[in-house]
């Protein structure tokens, strides 16, 4: 339906999924009467207020995507949930669109777009990809900021990291460039623990409220042991004094799963090393009374030192 078009506009539609906005026309030399003779006939449809589809028949997701983004007019980008969403970041498809336009420019509110706005956009929106987005560090810290908790915020760094989509060194480069942060201070240790090798949100929290503030010696992560079966890796060993503390954040363990991990907890016993084994409360709830269990294991094992309560109602520490 596009070839009397000129080849600006046929070039402009191609990249866009067949996707045009009206206040486009005027650079692709496509005139405004053309626009409505092709609507009139029925060979292109209205999406969105000013936003056609150059073919008939339902939309795809990249094409709904185009037409959300060209709705905001120039300079929108896609973000957030929406961008997490094309990049991969997550597979799961959010209801409304987001989209951040810059800050300062009026735009009304579009049904069935969530609007972001951004002082530095310019800086944040991906030089190349399509449709245009925020690149995925400003996407991911984006979602730590709409997350309802730190928790929610450390997902979103563990699964950009372990997924291989950005690094820790990009997502603190980015951070420092942003000049309002919620939970700056703990975002940035939380990169360096995932840099360190903490994979799960579980793994991040083990350090920065257990090990971390009640003074335990640092752990190797995801420590790599070679055995006659294969390579296995550990989610914490205390080379030293021969003791792993590995982390389970799943409410249930499917059985297959659950042998294995007996299977290599004996195989690390008869290495001469010790499996403590913590789940999700252990470590958020009760991350005192687990420093402490630890600390008497390790001291058992040669540790010379003494845990250091984290507050006056820590029971580490105590004789």
């Amino acid at each position: 339906m596009t070839a009397n078009l000129p080849e600006d506009c046929r070039q402009l539609i191609d990249l866009q999924r067949g996707i045009l906005a009206r206040w486009q026309a005027p650079a692709v030399e496509l005139k405004p009467t053309t626009i409505d003779s092709m609507l009139r006939s029925g060979r292109w449809q209205l999406l969105r207020r000013g936003v056609y589809a150059t073919f008939t028949g339902e939309p795809c997701r990249e094409a709904e995507l185009w037409a959300a983004v060209l709705r905001a007019g120039p300079h929108a980008v896609l973000s957030h949930q929406t961008a997490a969403e094309l990049d991969g970041l997550t597979s799961r498809r959010c209801e409304a669109i987001h989209v951040t336009v810059p800050d300062g420019k009026h735009v009304a509110q579009i049904p069935g777009i969530r609007l972001h706005r951004s002082e530095r956009l310019a800086e944040a929106r991906h030089p190349s990809r399509t449709p245009p987005r925020t690149r995925v560090e400003e996407t991911v810290l984006d979602l730590t900021q709409t997350a309802r908790n730190i928790d929610g915020a450390f997902g979103w760094l563990c699964q950009a990291c372990g997924s291989r989509l950005t690094t820790p060194d990009l997502l603190i480069t980015a951070l420092a460039k942003r000049v309002k942060v919620r939970w700056r201070c703990i975002l940035r240790g939380a990169l360096a623990d995932i840099d360190d090798g903490a994979q799960s949100v579980l793994e991040v929290r083990y350090v920065c409220d257990v090990e971390r503030p009640h003074g335990l010696p640092r752990a190797r992560r995801q420590a790599r042991i070679a055995r006659s079966s294969g390579r296995i890796y550990l989610d914490n060993l205390a080379e030293s004094y021969r003791t792993c503390i590995e982390l389970d954040g799943k409410a249930a363990h499917p059985v297959a799963e659950r042998w294995r991990d007996i299977a290599r907890d004996n195989a690390s016993a008869a290495d001469g090393i010790t499996t403590l084994r913590y789940g999700w409360p252990d470590v958020t709830q009760y991350p005192c009374q687990t420093a402490a269990q630890i600390a008497a294991v390790l001291r058992r094992r040669g540790w010379p030192g003494q845990p250091t309560p984290c507050g006056r109602s820590c029971p580490s520490g105590r004789s």
